[in-house]
């Protein structure tokens, strides 16, 4: 008898640790099985105490499973690149269900080698491990979906009117961000920047804004020696100050949820510095598990199968 078709979702994201003494496994898995050192471990510990402790990710990419899992009527499952349920601790799980088709799509809308090509190898792996009983389908990218586009515009919208007065309106500066990857990547031709570029692009077409009134900075640079994408966030707020600018509203298009690099490389490291500098900084709230995200997922699920 032919075997039964059941198809999957697998929604992927980067982990992270749920207690202080986790943070040392969870970093050095990060670095490939070097441990980090004391100064690299007490700052990674001491920015997530500045958070209260502990990121929202996992509960947050849970409950965006679950309800998009509701939403499709198809089995959605969690896997993570760097912390449990590890994306090969979920296809232990995949593997008992008999899944026969998964797709599995990083909670990143832009593709690089280095970040999105690394949760497929780690997807690839695993089912290799099972003995390729799974047929696999990648969503690569999605940062033109226009679902997407449609509703980072709303929330860009509602950030510039909840947030800031009619006097300050006249004069916000849009700043979208993403995280920073090592150089090197420009010379694979990764689309990584490219696609950033299109996102906010767009955005700011959509939104009508003059040249003079947006840029685009990167944020969360590794603690390398290698050169990273710049400009940096924090560079690009003091630019901004010198230049004049006094209301800035910061539009984050690389990140989906709420985790590290929103709660403090933005609400507590630039909002630092933007209230030294005598800036008014705003962000754009972040999707995490809110309906109009499940909007989005359910959107681009729809047109990865198209192609």
């Amino acid at each position: 008898m032919e075997e039964e078709e059941k198809k999957a979702v697998l929604l992927m994201a980067y982990g992270s640790p749920d207690r202080d003494e986790d943070v040392e496994p969870y970093y050095t898995h990060i670095r490939g099985g070097r441990k980090p050192t004391r100064d690299e471990l007490e700052n990674l510990r001491e920015r997530y105490r500045k958070i209260g402790g502990h990121s929202p990710l996992l509960r947050v990419t849970n409950s965006t499973a679950k309800k998009l899992e509701d939403r499709l009527s198809t089995r959605v499952y969690v896997g993570m690149k760097h912390w449990h349920p590890y994306i090969s601790e979920t296809f232990e799980e995949i593997s008992k269900e008999s899944v026969t088709e998964l797709t599995a799509l990083a909670l990143a809308p832009h593709y690089s080698k280095i970040s999105i090509g690394s949760y497929q190898d780690a997807v690839r792996k695993a089912n290799e491990e099972k003995g390729n009983k799974v047929t696999l389908r990648f969503v690569d990218s999605w940062h033109l979906d226009p679902v997407f586009i449609e509703k980072w515009r709303e929330r860009i919208v509602q950030a510039y009117e909840r947030n800031f007065s009619q006097t300050e309106r006249n004069s916000i500066f849009f700043l979208f961000t993403a995280h920073s990857l090592p150089e090197r990547i420009l010379t694979w031709n990764d689309p990584y920047k490219v696609q950033l570029l299109e996102t906010a692009k767009t955005l700011v077409s959509e939104l009508k804004l003059d040249d003079k009134q947006y840029a685009f900075a990167f944020q969360s640079a590794g603690y390398t020696n290698e050169p990273w994408l710049g400009p940096d966030i924090l560079e690009k707020l003091k630019e901004l100050d010198a230049g004049g600018w006094k209301s800035v509203l910061v539009i984050p298009i690389g990140f989906v949820s709420d985790h590290l690099e929103i709660l403090f490389d933005i609400d507590f490291e630039a909002q630092e510095l933007a209230r030294g500098l005598g800036m008014h900084l705003e962000r754009t709230e972040s999707f995490n598990d809110e309906n109009d995200f499940i909007d989005v997922l359910e959107s681009v699920l729809k047109n990865s199968r198209k192609t």
